[in-house]
């Protein structure tokens, strides 16, 4: 039990640390082909803000949406206390409180704070993220300065 409670956690730390190094292969072992992903691109409110993006199904609509805002941005990405529940031998799930901030070229940036839930499962003595929906409680946006 506690070796995958273990193993969850490094998957998550993997998470962060293979987005902000902008490993995309690396960072694409940790999900399933199949995942399911929901962001809210707002403050949450439970779902129902017109601003939450419709989920995302599979990997490979997923990436398209994270990499086209991160790929000439560095980021920074914190995930810590983990509530991470084991629903059974081969299936768990958590919730992660995250902070996130991005440093665009054109001097614009971006900082926010929420959590992750998400659901794991054990494929081929691996664990790997089958869902995930980020909820915001903080996201800040700073124009770049223009020049006058």
């Amino acid at each position: 039990m506690s070796d995958d409670l273990e193993a969850i956690k490094r998957l998550k730390a993997r998470y962060c640390r293979l987005l902000d190094t902008k490993d995309i292969e690396a960072w694409r072992t940790l999900f399933a082909d199949d995942v399911v992903v929901t962001l809210d691109m707002a403050v949450s409110t439970g779902g129902a803000d017109p601003q939450t993006a419709p989920p995302l199904h599979g990997f490979d609509e997923f990436l398209p949406v994270v990499w086209g805002g991160v790929e000439h941005a560095a980021t920074v990405h914190h995930c810590h206390t983990p509530e991470i529940d084991l629903t059974s031998g081969t299936t768990a799930s958590g919730i992660w409180a995250m902070e996130d901030m991005l440093f665009f070229p054109d001097g614009s940036e971006l900082h926010g704070a929420g959590h992750y839930h998400e659901t794991y499962e054990k494929r081929d003595s691996t664990w790997v993220i089958t869902s995930l929906h980020l909820t915001r409680t903080l996201l800040k946006f700073k124009a770049a300065q223009r020049d006058t």
